[in-house]
């Protein structure tokens, strides 16, 4: 993997790849062009490697690209094999289904502890991890050596909760509480999940009938 400097657009379409190449070998497909991946994606063929040139290029002209090989490697990119320790914060209808949702494993992350600050949620097993009260939180995250942290709780609660993990040593954060962690500590790595942004832009796209390629 190259050291060189990534833009954050091309890092954010590394896991698109990754899920298409995943979909294509259960279609048994073993090879694929960027012209034809291109087509399948809304992208051009040379934006496709373009961004795999970042990393190496992996395609061989006259051939295109092997699917199961750039699976894996796009995967190795992105570090699915991580193991990145992780606990989830807040409990409630959403984090609920997160964690019973997700796949973190196969993503690069360890689901080790659940917390919510709600005494009748504290003791409920959610995918084989019991709800722990929040007031354990820090102790947890030390003794563990926590990397991660899902943030699904309200904007209130977070900065409160960032100025306790931060501490502790959880460098990573991906937020659904709409708090800019950013601003306070800008050398964490965060992403932001603001589900209503992603709402109104179906809204914009619905109302102008427009479609922006992704999928």
């Amino acid at each position: 993997m190259s050291s060189k400097y990534v833009s954050s657009s091309v890092i954010k379409r590394l896991p698109r790849y990754y899920r298409f190449l995943s979909h294509l070998q259960k279609e048994g497909m073993v090879r694929i062009s960027s012209r034809e991946l291109a087509q399948r994606m809304g992208l051009s063929a040379s934006q496709i490697r373009q961004d795999l040139n970042n990393f190496g290029g992996f395609g061989q002209q006259g051939y295109g690209y092997n699917i199961a090989s750039l699976y894996k490697e796009i995967g190795k990119i992105l570090g699915v094999d991580s193991g990145f320790k992780t606990v989830l914060i807040g409990a409630g209808n959403l984090g609920h289904t997160i964690a019973t949702q997700m796949d973190f494993k196969a993503l690069g992350f360890d689901l080790i502890g659940i917390f919510d600050r709600k005494e009748t949620l504290a003791g409920q097993m959610i995918k084989g991890i019991p709800v722990r009260d929040a007031e354990e939180l820090e102790d947890f995250c030390k003794e563990n050596q926590v990397d991660v942290a899902v943030l699904c709780v309200p904007y209130d609660s977070a900065e409160k909760l960032v100025d306790i993990l931060i501490p502790c040593g959880v460098r990573g954060y991906w937020n659904f509480s709409h708090y800019n962690i950013s601003e306070k500590y800008p050398d964490v790595s965060c992403e932001n999940v603001h589900l209503n942004d992603s709402l109104m832009t179906l809204c914009y796209q619905v109302l102008n009938r427009t479609n922006f390629g992704e999928s």
